[in-house]
């Protein structure tokens, strides 16, 4: 097979148009899309249609730009920067090309490739920084889902924090010199409390943090982020808590999270498993909160990576407690609970207006006790039960809540692995549930959800719970009634 050539057949670049006249020729949505992002520049931006749309009319209006209403003429070059041909003829366009390269300025005609001088790209703006993303005309919709996700991916106030730096440069290179130590201080700009006071907002504690620095007085503060990883989907964390696992030195995570997910964090982050799962703790959570505040110590900005969200049934209030105990900084990125998550595979209403209107989340473990919970009697009166971590438990939760005075009969569904591509789906009821306890396979996290709301769900995909268990299901229905 032929080797593809890795070689580009244009070259990058950033042109300078500040101030500088950018002629653009069109009456319609091709004119109005380059004036848009023209209009991402301070360039002087000069639209020349003798009979402009009603689209080309209002993007002009919401830039504040007038269009000089005038047939083409070849003047209207007349100290131009770059041309842009988007009259929608290709004869016209090829007309205005050919006499912008007469005078020798650089020409993009729209659809035209061969009477590109340059091409246009895809573009990420956080001014002063800019990121274009070209494919050299191969595919215009690849490039614009890259700049969708690349445009996630960055703090909206790396602009911010960018002219900030440009700010500190002159001082910067006067008092470091060269080398380690001015890189140092840059990554240490860059990635630690200058900019999270300025993803804050507060840049007067932004600036304090950044003099001190330069003066060497600032000692190196870790912080750490309580992330939530959602239930298992890749696509399913936020933007926020991938911009912190791209900031992050260290990643400490549970069990629960998938690999997959671990993976999207920095490729020279530390990563440190302290995974519990039942009957085998590689940690203790003692372990976890100093293992987190040694981190911190260390000057290192962390992600202490959970399952789901972190403050539910995360733990993450004995974290947090230690932390601020110890003085290190640390803030929470929320995540999708496993709940959520569930409830979605199964399209499921949690909430139905005249049958449910509110929600309960507890574990399995909450039923096992001498005493019914308190948030029983709210079951009863027909909130939907979300019950995490429920397969081991499964007999004495239905026992508990038929006791409670649930139906026997009410319906309920049952996810493994949430949300991901493995995920398993089951359906039946309160008095099915025990044969969860005999599906020794299902080893993934299983969410329980139960209520006269799980009516409603989609059970084309799912199974029956109790299938292959009809003795021990038949056991405990007599036992119920």
């Amino acid at each position: 097979m032929a080797t593809q050539s890795a070689q580009l057949t244009t070259f990058p670049a950033f042109m300078r148009v500040d101030a500088k006249k950018v002629a653009i020729f069109g009456n319609g949505a091709e004119a109005a899309a380059k004036a848009r992002l023209v209009a991402n520049t301070s360039a002087e931006i000069c639209v020349y249609s003798d009979a402009p749309d009603a689209e080309l009319v209002g993007s002009l209006a919401r830039l504040g730009i007038d269009a000089v209403r005038k047939p083409y003429s070849a003047d209207q070059m007349d100290g131009s920067t770059l041309v842009f041909a988007a009259t929608g003829d290709g004869a016209q366009d090829r007309a205005i090309i050919a006499e912008a390269r007469f005078r020798r300025i650089p020409a993009n005609a729209v659809d035209q490739p061969d009477y590109c001088d340059f091409l246009t790209p895809a573009l990420v703006n956080r001014a002063p920084v800019a990121i274009a993303i070209g494919t050299e005309g191969a595919g215009p919709v690849l490039a614009q889902m890259i700049r969708a996700r690349i445009d996630q991916m960055l703090s909206p106030s790396l602009g911010t924090l960018a002219r900030l730096a440009a700010d500190y440069r002159v001082a910067v290179d006067r008092l470091l010199p060269r080398g380690v130590a001015r890189r140092r201080f840059w990554r240490r700009f860059f990635e630690a409390d200058v900019a999270t006071h300025v993803d804050h907002g507060d840049m007067s504690l932004a600036r304090r943090a950044a003099t001190r620095m330069l003066r060497g007085r600032e000692p190196v503060s870790g912080h750490i982020w309580l992330v939530g990883a959602g239930p298992g989907a890749e696509d399913l964390l936020t933007l926020r808590a991938q911009r912190a696992m791209m900031e992050a030195d260290s990643i400490v995570y549970d069990a629960l999270v998938p690999e997959a997910v671990v993976a999207l964090g920095r490729r020279d982050a530390e990563r440190i498993s302290v995974g519990k799962r039942k009957g085998c703790h590689s940690k203790s959570q003692n372990d976890i909160n100093d293992l987190l505040i040694q981190l911190g110590g260390e000057g290192k900005r962390v992600v202490r990576l959970k399952s789901g969200d972190p403050l539910i049934f995360g733990r993450a209030g004995e974290e947090m407690a230690a932390l601020r105990d110890a003085g290190v900084s640390f803030e929470i990125v929320p995540g999708i609970t496993s709940a959520f998550a569930a409830a979605a595979d199964f399209e499921l209403p949690l909430t139905l207006r005249g049958v449910a209107s509110s929600l309960v989340f507890t574990t399995g473990h909450d039923l096992t006790g001498a005493a019914l919970p308190d948030w029983a009697r709210l079951a009863v009166s027909g909130a939907t039960l979300c019950v995490y971590m429920g397969r081991s438990v499964a007999a004495s939760v239905a026992t508990r809540l038929i006791e409670a005075g649930l139906p026997a009969d009410m319906t309920v569904a049952i996810v493994e692995n949430a949300s991901r591509g493995d995920r398993r789906l089951f359906h039946g009821t309160l008095a099915d549930l025990p044969a969860l306890e005999h599906r020794a396979e299902l080893a993934g996290p299983v969410m329980v959800v139960i209520g006269d709301a799980v009516a409603g769900a989609n059970f084309q995909h799912s199974t029956p719970i109790a299938a292959g268990q009809q003795i021990a299901v038949l056991a405990i229905r007599t036992q119920a009634a």
